[in-house]
């Protein structure tokens, strides 16, 4: 459960400071969305060094399952554009991926 309120808004921080960018470059906004932009991503940096994983590596690794998951989420709830089966499945075996890398019996 830990991990989840550790990886879940990580994610959406980054996906949002990065959406900033893309809103800046792409739709045109106006520079200014940079600055809760860069905020954003200093947040989910920060969150992600309170992973329980035992290095940088499978910390990064197992977020990226949680990232796949909630770029679709956003892009759903943000951009209008519901997931389709593959996004489901393919998000799903990225999770399921991350799960492993998280819950390995490690010594």
């Amino acid at each position: 459960m830990l991990t989840a309120l550790i990886y879940i808004p990580a994610a959406f921080a980054e996906i949002a400071g990065c959406f900033c960018f893309w809103a800046w470059m792409r739709l045109g906004r106006s520079a200014l969305v940079l600055l809760p932009g860069c905020l954003s991503l200093v947040l989910f940096a920060w969150l992600l060094t309170f992973s329980p994983a035992d290095n940088a590596g499978r910390a990064y690794a197992i977020y990226g399952g949680v990232y796949i998951a909630a770029s679709l989420i956003w892009s759903w709830l943000v951009e209008g554009l519901p997931p389709d089966r593959w996004d489901l499945g393919g998000a799903a075996i990225c999770l399921a991926g991350a799960a492993i890398i998280l819950l390995a019996p490690r010594g």
